[in-house]
């Protein structure tokens, strides 16, 4: 996959797991940033347990980029407090 479709890869599944998880943090670099970092997560992540990870542009490798990047928002939450109820 190109740089521009990591990108863009990034951008939507980033979002998408913002949506999901409800943080609260915005901005198009910090989702792009958590999308692209939850591709690498979540292509580990399905490597592990035998799956194809992100390969090309495709809903599959959406999916295992969503994952990842929910997983690594939900750590974020945990870690600053943003997860607590008031």
């Amino acid at each position: 996959m190109s740089i521009f479709g990591w990108i863009v890869m990034g951008l939507l599944a980033g979002w998408l797991a913002k949506v999901a998880t409800g943080y609260r943090r915005s901005g198009c670099l910090f989702t792009m940033a958590v999308g692209i970092l939850g591709a690498i997560i979540g292509g580990f992540l399905f490597g592990l347990v035998g799956e194809e990870g992100v390969t090309d542009f495709s809903v599959w490798s959406l999916i295992v980029s969503f994952v990842g990047a929910a997983l690594l928002l939900l750590v974020l939450g945990a870690i600053s407090g943003m997860g607590r109820r008031r």
